[in-house]
């Protein structure tokens, strides 16, 4: 019987120390309950991604030395984790360490370079097979190890340790999430273990870093490719499993759970991780402030969590009593601001140089500009980060107010198109009234001039939706996109509208990546830009 200890951490990018506390607490823990293997994720060590961390000489001898210092409480027991190594390259690497011997260093052959990936930027190619031949509870085996995307796609590192006939395939990983990925990848490494025939080990990183969510969801197929153990996704998760053990259903997440999960994690390790407790964001009445600050609270805890009511003249009445339902419903601290005083002060200094023509959308995005400032006075006064509420859909269009509505430190659901955030609140609304009524069902409005409704700058945002899905998820150009059924002069509006607003996406709060094509590190368009499709 052998038993193997997945150990699928959240660790901090650059937290040496703290990690390396971390994976040896595993190890002793695992070693008490029998345990033969322990397996961590890809870069344990240092985390992932570190970025130009890896730039810095002393960066990777101190990722050495922690090394060194692991392998020192892995007597009676072996391990696989990984690490940056430099040997006159560097190399993204696995060690499989056993009784306080580094026996063996895989560097990763397959590295990716699309999407949010810039591993080409640091790391060199691996060449070595990755397998070991070692006694584990007596038994001979031989191990083939890889890391994360050797595993993927043709996957001709793991296909060659398949043909040399290794006894288990072990692989170490920082999968990151996006909606259907999780799904996606536990089929193909079902079709992998089927391929082989043998046992196989995949741990995968988990928690939030910076805009990635790394979902966990680390697994183990027995010889016959039967799911034997799925760790859970977005927690952290050390389990030791006995690889007699019988078949084990996949636990499937529904997808608007999944998304909310995503979203919590990553907004509770960007606070916990960056040394911060509070948040505070503008609280409108509407949908998407709505929306961010049940997800702070679910993230945070109700206690952390300050909402600022910031009415303007231009405010109706249900958006003040909306946003002290929600604060009610979530039982936040919140307060009113009014706005105008402020706002007057403003126009009356700057009434003798601004002419009619811009008054009026100047005029609004003073407004939000002034809400931005107590919002961001708050932040400093309370040691609180801020919370833009924007959406995918506003931001892609530049619906949104550089140094305004854009002010925060991260921004939760700023990779969810409109519908989504309409969904997702009706989601989180199934035990209970958490969202009030009013702002589900209220036309979406800004309310920064009188009568103000966003249909009437954009179009209806089941249309809108699904032109930018189009345009920046799937790249199709206007004409491709009006063959949908869209007016064509509507599409290049809308396409225009998104790709002169580059500028303000760029300087956008960071905000916890959901799809395979967030703004930020996946779509990457240049600011002066001079072709339309």
């Amino acid at each position: 019987m052998l038993k193997v200890t997945l150990a699928q951490l959240n660790i901090k990018v650059g937290a040496l120390k703290a990690n390396r506390t971390a994976i040896v607490e595993a190890i002793e823990a695992a070693k008490k309950v029998g345990s033969h293997l322990v397996v961590f994720p890809e870069l344990t060590v240092c985390g992932y991604p570190p970025e130009d961390l890896l730039y810095h000489q002393q960066f990777i001898e101190d990722c050495l030395n922690s090394l060194h210092e692991i392998a020192k409480a892995t007597d009676g027991i072996a391990v696989v984790l990984g690490f940056p190594r430099f040997e006159q390259q560097l190399f993204n690497s696995a060690a499989f360490i056993q009784d306080g011997q580094i026996r063996l260093v895989y560097d990763k052959q397959k590295l990716p370079n699309y999407l949010v990936f810039d591993e080409k930027r640091y790391f060199s190619v691996g060449s070595n097979d990755g397998i070991i031949e070692t006694t584990l509870n007596g038994q001979k085996l031989r191990l083939g190890i890889t890391v994360c995307e050797d595993i993927w796609y043709a996957a001709e590192p793991v296909m060659y340790q398949i043909d040399a006939n290794v006894d288990m395939l072990i692989n170490i990983s920082a999968s990151p999430y996006a909606q259907g990925k999780i799904d996606e990848r536990i089929s193909m490494l079902q079709g992998r273990s089927k391929k082989s025939g043998k046992p196989l080990i995949f741990c995968n990183l988990v928690g939030g870093q910076d805009e990635l969510i790394f979902d966990g969801t680390s697994c183990i197929f027995n010889k016959k490719a039967e799911l034997i153990h799925q760790s859970k996704s977005f927690h952290q998760d050390i389990q030791t499993i006995d690889l007699e053990a019988t078949q084990h259903k996949h636990q499937s997440i529904e997808l608007l759970d999944e998304i909310q999960q995503a979203i919590v994690r990553g907004t509770r390790d960007y606070f916990y991780k960056n040394g911060f407790k509070k948040a505070v964001l503008g609280l409108s009445g509407g949908i998407d402030s709505a929306l961010c600050a049940a997800l702070a609270v679910e993230a945070l805890g109700a206690d952390h969590v300050t909402g600022l009511l910031m009415p303007s003249k231009y405010s109706s009445d249900h958006s003040i009593a909306d946003a002290q339902e929600l604060a009610d419903n979530l039982s936040i601290e919140h307060h009113i601001l009014e706005i105008e005083p402020k706002h007057q002060a403003y126009a009356n200094t700057l009434k003798k140089v601004l002419d009619d023509y811009y008054r009026n959308l100047t005029d609004e995005n003073l407004q939000a500009r002034i809400r931005g400032m107590l919002l961001m006075a708050w932040s400093n006064n309370h040691n609180a980060l801020v919370l833009a509420t924007g959406n995918k859909s506003e931001i892609a269009v530049g619906y949104c107010t550089l140094y305004g509505d854009m002010c925060g430190a991260y921004a939760p659901i700023k990779d969810l198109f409109k519908n989504q955030v309409y969904a997702l609140a009706h989601h989180m609304n199934r035990d209970g009234i958490l969202i009030p009524e009013n702002t589900l069902i209220k036309p979406p409005s800004a309310e920064l001039r009188p009568e103000q409704l966003d249909s009437d700058s954009l179009p209806d945002y089941d249309h809108l939706d699904e032109i930018l899905t189009a345009y920046v998820h799937e790249f199709k150009d206007a004409e491709e996109i009006a063959a949908l059924g869209f007016d064509i002069q509507l599409v290049r509006r809308i396409l225009r509208l998104v790709d002169i607003n580059e500028y303000k996406r760029q300087q956008a709060a960071p905000g916890p990546r959901l799809t395979k094509m967030a703004f930020g590190k996946d779509r990457r368009m240049p600011m002066t830009n001079g072709y339309s499709s």
